[in-house]
């Protein structure tokens, strides 16, 4: 039986795996020019227009990782069939992650053991609600809540557009801030007062193959206690190629249980 204070460790590690997205350094986008005539509703507007559309998703990404004690590197690849599976693997398939819809899976060949569940194992390591959207949202660079389902007001500050809800939300407060060229985010910030936490994430762009990507992303997970931070460099990437996603649990790994 495992407690989360010690899997602390091994849970950054597979943060790193499960999170994020790799794309091919080609051309940095330039930053234009925030308009501060633009209403909030327009500036979302043009946000959701500029989202990225594809099917499928391939590449690899290196990623270090700090929790302030330790740092690690790894270099994974990465596949994804757009709102159906997210697949990850280490080299040598040293430790996979599959995550779909309805279900995170991962396995770890250094240490026999594997994790089967649902989504509260990311919601407990980034401490809000997550889901399966969101975290494809956050590997490609789209706002990881809806901006849609609620009123913000705008600003421009710092040459982006930051997005404040006009509504208090009792249990965690978000700002988004997007990049005036292309509309995509530039920061998103999801904060919880009372649990004394705060999860950022900010991006630069560049331009593969008339697409928009992300060209780094930096995670930071901070509370109480630590602050862990990825930086990641991204690979190559390629777009809507047949993919398979090869995932089976092996035989004999003891399961990862989470009080």
């Amino acid at each position: 039986m495992y407690s989360y204070p010690l899997l602390k460790k091994y849970i950054g590690f597979l943060v790193i795996l499960l999170v994020f997205v790799s794309c091919k350094s080609t051309k940095s986008i330039a930053v234009g020019e925030a308009d501060g005539t633009l209403s909030p509703k327009k500036i979302i507007q043009n946000h959701y227009q500029n989202q990225l559309n594809f099917e499928t998703l391939s590449g690899k990404v290196k990623i270090a990782y700090s929790d302030g004690e330790n740092d690690q590197g790894v270099a994974v690849s990465m596949r994804i069939k757009k709102d159906e599976v997210i697949w990850i693997s280490a080299p040598l398939g040293v430790v996979k992650a599959h995550i779909t819809p309805q279900r995170v899976s991962f396995y770890n060949r250094l240490e026999n053991e594997y994790f089967d569940g649902d989504f509260s194992y990311l919601s407990n390591i980034l401490g809000t609600e997550v889901d399966f959207n969101m975290v494809q949202n956050l590997l490609v660079g789209n706002a990881v809540l809806d901006l849609r389902d609620q009123k913000f007001s705008s600003a421009v500050e710092d040459g982006k557009y930051s997005l404040k809800p006009k509504k208090k939300n009792p249990l965690y407060k978000i700002l988004f801030q997007l990049e005036p060229k292309y509309f995509r985010v530039a920061n998103q910030q999801i904060s919880q007062a009372e649990e004394d936490r705060l999860l950022t994430m900010a991006y630069a762009y560049q331009e593969v193959t008339e697409k928009i990507l992300p060209k780094s992303v930096t995670i930071k997970a901070m509370d109480k206690e630590k602050t862990n931070t990825i930086d990641l460099e991204y690979r190559g990437v390629e777009f809507d190629r047949k993919l398979n996603f090869p995932y089976k649990i092996p035989k004999g790994f003891k399961e990862i249980v989470l009080e």
